[in-house]
């Protein structure tokens, strides 16, 4: 659906109503990049698509127009063409239904604005998704990973370096982040996102909590377990062993990257794939999982429903139910191993 040479970005690069929704979505939303840049993305593609006479993605000459397109112009008729034409190409519901997410709120933009008196999607509604159960760590394996960390942190800082080579500078401290994360990510429940924005005054050990931004900059206090707060005062001590003291400034992140800048959340996904290498665990999970397991085993262990969907900053509580499903899935099939006539 894409006209040679032109992205889905580019394509709304000059439209001056997509800049104010983007600038909008940013600073008074606050909408992470990464949600802004998908924005920017499917109102890109909507726009190419509109190009094409609202068909296709060419137009009757075989080249795209150019032009911004006339937003106010779009019909009900012209999104459910869209969406269908995206759902032939890429399949995936929950993409269709992030897509039409976007031009819904861009749409309403519009209306707050002034540009329109209604949106021409309100109420439109996208296809169903089958809801999947999410890959959850047992407590055992949640255990095997976080030691297997801790054991690599503990050796390597135990070996002297070998050679003054940055990569043998940098061994220990980062087995030592490495370690950190995960009992972090664990003992909160945060989002890999949540926690590369962490920076020093989030962490208060006289309350044993993290704050953390969520989606749309929303602010929650999440307790740290005893392991999040062991690791989190040794990589802190190795921040200024390591950084100096740029790494006491209030806003220094808390997990850095080998050149001294704020780690990225891709970074922790390698992060995450080589500790389960490590663990000798499934490569089928993800950093996201430890968030799904953080739930489980609270409901597990008879935590209040309303209470973990504080501690997750879930905003409804239809969210945090998945995980009730995930308990009574677990339940099941305990049940089904022990119980003879099962």
């Amino acid at each position: 659906m894409t006209p040679a040479g032109e992205s889905f970005r580019d394509a709304v690069s000059g439209d001056p109503a997509v800049a104010a929704f983007l600038r909008h979505a940013s600073s008074e939303r606050g909408e992470s990049p990464n949600t802004v840049a998908a924005y920017a993305r499917d109102l890109g593609q909507f726009a190419l698509f509109l190009r094409g006479g609202r068909s296709g993605a060419e137009g009757p000459d075989g080249a795209a127009d150019a032009a911004v397109p006339d937003w106010t112009a779009v019909g009900r008729g012209d999104a459910r063409r869209f969406l269908a034409a995206v759902a032939r190409a890429e399949a995936a519901p929950a993409t269709v239904r992030r897509k039409l997410s976007a031009l819904k709120s861009f749409f309403k933009f519009l209306v707050r604005d002034g540009a329109m008196r209604e949106s021409p999607l309100e109420g439109l509604r996208g296809p169903r998704t089958r809801r999947t159960l999410p890959d959850v760590l047992s407590v055992n394996e949640v255990g095997d990973l976080l030691d297997a960390a801790l054991a690599a942190a503990d050796r390597e800082a135990a070996v002297p370096p070998r050679d003054g080579s940055e990569a043998e500078r940098f061994r220990a401290y980062l087995a030592l982040r490495d370690w950190a994360l995960l009992e972090f990510l664990y003992g909160t429940g945060a989002r890999i996102a949540e926690a590369a924005a962490l920076v020093r005054r989030d962490v208060s050990f006289d309350t044993g909590c993290a704050t953390l931004f969520g989606k749309g900059r929303k602010q929650r206090l999440a307790p740290m377990s005893g392991g999040a707060l062991r690791a989190m005062r040794r990589l802190l001590a190795a921040n200024a062993e390591t950084w100096g003291e740029a790494a006491a400034a209030p806003l220094s992140p808390v997990f850095f990257n080998r050149r001294g800048g704020r780690a990225t959340t891709r970074l922790f996904e390698r992060t995450f794939e080589q500790a389960l290498v490590s663990a000798g665990l499934p490569r089928r999970y993800s950093p996201h999982s430890l968030r799904h397991s953080f739930a489980t085993h609270l409901l597990d262990n008879g935590a209040d429903l309303r209470i973990v969907q504080e501690l997750l900053g879930h905003a409804s509580l239809s969210t945090t139910q998945l995980y009730t499903h995930v308990s009574v899935e677990r339940l099941h099939a305990v049940y089904r191993e022990a119980f003879p006539r099962a």
